[in-house]
């Protein structure tokens, strides 16, 4: 039973679905480590300047929600699920690029290179892919049958 509920999930979410399905899910609990154990603001000095990295957290909740939902939408529809999985990574990524050119924080831009590659890049890569670009596997034929 759970492999027949597993297929039809994905078959209900397709390959876009799957990987937004699965970022809503990562950004969410990313968000909620923000609130249960706040890391320090080494960095992010820009954000924590408006407010606590507890109110930032919401940031990653509600757009990791919003992605998690959109996967569940046609293709065509799942562009505003891409748009809210680029904004939590945009914003830190550019908080760590200030950060570094204030001379704040001199590892910033590693990290801000890696925001704007494995998260940005990858996610606007993603928004690209058409949910059928490879065709199907072709099925063995039957033996024993008269065509």
């Amino acid at each position: 039973m759970p492999c027949r509920a597993a297929r039809r999930l994905y078959k209900t979410l397709g390959r876009r679905g799957c990987f937004l399905a699965i970022l809503g899910v990562g950004k969410t609990c990313w968000g909620i480590s923000f609130l249960v154990d706040p890391p320090g603001d080494q960095g992010l000095e820009l954000l924590t300047s408006v407010c606590s990295l507890r109110h930032w957290a919401w940031l990653w909740i509600g757009c990791g929600l919003a992605v998690l939902v959109s996967a569940f939408l046609r293709v065509g529809r799942d562009g505003l699920g891409f748009l809210a999985a680029l904004a939590p990574p945009t914003v830190w990524a550019t908080a760590y690029t200030v950060a570094v050119i204030t001379g704040d924080y001199s590892r910033g831009g590693f990290v801000a290179i890696w925001y704007l590659t494995s998260h940005v890049g990858v996610i606007m890569w993603a928004a690209t892919v058409p949910e059928y670009s490879v065709p199907p596997a072709p099925r063995p034929r039957r033996r024993g049958k008269a065509a």
